[in-house]
């Protein structure tokens, strides 16, 4: 062999090293924008089994206690472990504080009952869509940073 086919085996070139990491980096630029809408909708599914969990909290609370609960504070589990009408332990502590799979949750008392409403925490990267339900079990959404509410489009 010859000193210049001997240096032509040790590796690749420069030239196909950059090739490939220029095909690398074509697919990514393709891949992870998919990615990211994936994982907004799985969160986005997420918020509405969340809320109907929710739902579930606040029809025991209502069949233990004659009223619905007023917060997530009172649906969240006690700080005494002793289970009443201020922490009736019927959701797990990190949706009681209100923030989780990215967004931010609320519950409220109202004349007819309750409302739920969760709002992405980055709009556009956490989520792209907010929700609202009430004591009808409907839940709600609307496809922009305004809160959705009552006469919002039905999540089908």
């Amino acid at each position: 062999m010859t000193p210049r086919n001997r240096r032509r085996q040790r590796g690749f070139s420069l030239i196909e090293l950059l090739i490939v990491i220029g095909i690398i980096l074509v697919i990514a630029v393709i891949a992870v924008p998919k990615y990211n809408q994936a994982q907004m909708l799985a969160r986005e599914m997420a918020v509405v089994q969340e809320i109907q969990t929710l739902h579930k909290a606040e029809t025991q609370y209502y069949s233990q206690f004659g009223k619905f609960a007023e917060n997530l504070t009172q649906l969240g589990p006690p700080a005494n472990n002793q289970p009443g009408p201020a922490a009736a332990d019927l959701i797990p502590s990190e949706l009681s504080k209100g923030v989780k799979n990215g967004y931010q949750y609320t519950v409220q008392a109202t004349k007819e009952g309750y409302s739920v409403t969760a709002i992405p925490i980055a709009y556009g990267n956490t989520g792209r869509r907010t929700f609202f339900s009430d004591q009808t079990m409907v839940t709600r959404q609307n496809w922009s940073n305004e809160p959705a509410n009552a006469q919002s489009d039905e999540v089908k």
